[in-house]
């Protein structure tokens, strides 16, 4: 292979991971508040909780949109390796996240009908959350290949394992740590005190969900197993989960730190990269383990540049605007009255 073609499908991988991290961040908390809402004490609690992401989660999944796009232009065959075994979820997903925003922007205008978007809101968040959690354990895990000429197809059900279901489940109660620090930060008195009290145990249990995954992900391929295990590898691989372990302490002591606020939703941020970070390690160079690797689901290098300069002017727009949006709205959000 020529340096284009070697060095172009790692920075496309960079782009896409960026792009896939960045969702899982800002939409995350957002799907949180929703997975919180049966924790609301009342209808006017709840609407505090949603006010506190009004005006920013609109834009929150055009990084959704960014990953996905990125990865049918830069490697179409794991697109289509991805969409044509996981159209199930995916489609549970995208209906979830239609029927979240629908009862987002509904449930402010109902009357009689508040009650109900509230469980809309929030049934939307958690099958959201859960599908991509599931989308997650099955692309780790690895998904099955058609056979040449496309004879046999992978089953429609190939994603559905207890390691899926696993990653599922964690990946709802990650959410909901996101939204509760969110709400730390962003709200004060009783409803702070009430994601404060949900922070710490949400920590346990979210801890606990990645340790199970990290446990089991070795053993899901030998060749998992010999990265992290063989020549030496674990000493330099062993910084990600001991900065995982660390970064889990701190946020246990500043869940109920008062007077920094800021603090315990962006250690939960850093738990997520530093997560993200050991998966990828874990399926790396594999875009889709267990196999097809970066270079062979990789389109032509000409594509790969040409979509390039787009990005260059692309991504620092996404960036900017999505940096205004959060700066225009920051700070503490009253209840009853909204940004100050």
């Amino acid at each position: 292979m020529s340096g284009l073609e070697t060095v172009l499908p790692v920075l496309w991988l960079g782009v896409i991971g960026f792009g896939v991290l960045m969702y899982v961040l800002l939409d995350g908390f957002v799907l949180g508040l929703g997975i919180l809402a049966p924790f609301a004490q009342d209808g006017d609690q709840l609407d505090h909780m949603m006010n506190t992401a009004a005006p920013i989660w609109d834009g929150n999944e055009t990084w959704l949109v960014l990953g996905g796009a990125g990865l049918l232009a830069a490697f179409p065959k794991a697109y289509a390796l991805i969409l044509s075994t996981l159209y199930l979820p995916v489609l549970m997903m995208l209906i979830a996240l239609i029927f979240r925003g629908v009862a987002f922007e509904f449930r402010f205008k109902a009357t009689r009908g508040r009650p109900f978007w509230g469980g809309a809101f929030a049934l939307g968040s958690m099958v959201a959350a859960f599908a991509q959690g599931v989308m997650l354990g099955a692309i780790v895990e690895g998904l099955p290949r058609a056979a040449e000429g496309g004879v046999h197809l992978p089953s429609a059900f190939a994603w559905f394992s207890p390691f899926s279901m696993l990653t599922g489940v964690a990946v709802l109660f990650g959410y909901a740590l996101l939204g509760a620090t969110w709400l730390v930060l962003k709200t004060a008195g009783g409803l702070q005190q009430v994601a404060r009290t949900l922070t710490r145990p949400l920590v346990l249990v979210v801890v606990a969900f990645m340790g199970l995954v990290s446990a089991w992900l070795p053993f899901l391929d030998s060749r998992i197993m010999a990265r992290w295990f063989e020549g030496g590898n674990f000493w330099w691989l062993a910084p990600v989960p001991l900065l995982a372990l660390a970064n889990a302490f701190a946020l246990w002591r500043a869940a109920m730190a008062d007077g920094r606020d800021a603090r315990p939703f962006v250690l939960t941020l850093a738990f997520f990269a530093l997560g993200f970070a050991g998966l990828v390690i874990g399926i790396w160079p594999n875009i889709v383990p267990p196999a097809l690797t970066l270079w062979d689901a990789a389109s032509s290098p000409s594509s790969q540049l040409f979509l390039g300069v787009g990005i260059v002017f692309l991504l620092p727009a996404i960036l900017g605007y999505t940096w205004w949006s959060y700066r225009v709205f920051r700070g503490k959000v009253e209840a009853g009255e909204g940004y100050h």
